[in-house]
């Protein structure tokens, strides 16, 4: 244990493993079911639907010739280290917020770097839409990635509040 008289930050890691499970488990159901860009209506404003992304969010770098996958293999892997050994040197009581968005964020990371291992490709799903303007599809890992920044983000704030007083 890193912290005195707490657990470190890495208490938080089973957060990690529930984001990778829960997204690996959503996307093989969706592969399972939903033909490729078939589309499964949920609500006015969201589809299920199945596509696959060889780049990072918003398809960046998807047109490239293959290079990518390894360089966004290196910088998931990269990412999970990093933020393992952060996490090893917080305090998992005092310092929960942040420990929660590191490991969604980490989760996240992990969640697609499988996906890129196993497939070659992301496995997106998930289709926000409004009066014919389309969010990029994504899946749970890049949810976690999201909540998780937004997350830190909020830990920052707190953090630079509570020294301004």
């Amino acid at each position: 244990m890193n912290t005195i008289g707490g657990k470190s930050g890495l208490w938080w890691l089973p957060v990690a493993a529930l984001v990778i499970g829960l997204d690996q488990w959503t996307k093989a159901l969706v592969v399972r079911h939903i033909a490729y860009h078939g589309v499964v209506r949920l609500l006015p404003v969201l589809d299920l639907t199945l596509t696959y992304n060889s780049g990072a969010a918003f398809s960046f770098l998807a047109e490239e010739s293959g290079w990518q996958r390894w360089l966004f293999t290196g910088l998931a892997l990269a990412v999970a280290v990093l933020i393992t050994l952060y996490l090893w040197r917080l305090d998992a009581r005092r310092q929960g917020l942040l420990c929660v968005a590191l490991s969604l964020i980490m989760g996240g990371a992990i969640g697609n770097l499988i996906d890129r291992l196993r497939l070659g490709h992301v496995v997106d799903f998930v289709l926000a839409h409004w009066h014919g303007a389309y969010f990029p599809a994504f899946n749970v890992a890049d949810s976690a990635i999201t909540v998780g920044a937004a997350l830190l983000v909020i830990d920052l704030w707190r953090e630079h509040s509570a020294r301004a007083e």
